[in-house]
């Protein structure tokens, strides 16, 4: 499966790419899309749209994973990212990728193995699981790289535990099995 992952930003929106699943993955490609402070918002928007576009198109990925948005002080911040997210994942929809939201304690936790993690954990250890000789530049690109990880990762957990029954479950349809009067009744 190849991922993109996009860390989402109103100047700079990082994104990552990385191919394989949960147990095996290697790097494809990252980088960044930037939009000056200087420009409309709308105007920022549509360059980062774009530039997910582009991204897209070149990368084919099956599935777009993105940050989701977290708890700001500011509102204004706050919703500028809000409509940065929205521009990302209509993109995506257009696209017809799958698309994966997830909360950034969750992509600490999955990568470092603390949700608190500081940013140059994230890109430690980023460096470290996709063997790269030195640490993703800039901080957007290594996120983006942590997110697409993230889904690799819970999407072969996931695909696992459809495919494997736990003990219990297992035990209790054989026994509900055995037993057909207790299982009418239910």
């Amino acid at each position: 499966m190849r991922v993109l992952g996009i860390d989402p930003g109103s100047e700079t929106t990082g994104w990552g790419v990385v191919e394989g699943d949960a147990r095996k993955y290697r790097l494809v490609g990252f980088g960044t899309v930037k939009a000056p402070a200087r420009e409309r918002f709308a105007a920022r928007l549509l360059k980062i749209a774009d530039g997910v576009e582009e991204v897209l198109r070149r990368f084919e990925p099956d599935a777009c994973a993105v940050e989701e948005a977290f708890y700001a002080v500011n509102v204004q911040t706050a919703i500028k990212l809000g409509q940065v997210r929205g521009a990302i994942l209509v993109v995506a929809e257009r696209a017809r990728v799958e698309i994966a939201e997830y909360a950034p304690r969750l992509i600490k936790q999955t990568v470092v193995g603390y949700g608190g993690a500081e940013k140059q954990q994230v890109q430690e250890m980023v460096r470290v699981l996709l063997s790269m000789k030195e640490v993703p530049q800039p901080h957007d690109a290594a996120d983006a790289l942590a997110i697409a990880i993230t889904h690799l990762h819970h999407t072969g957990l996931a695909a696992r535990a459809r495919q494997q029954k736990s003990p219990a479950r297992s035990k209790l349809e054989a026994l509900l099995a055995a037993n057909p009067r207790r299982r009418r009744a239910r």
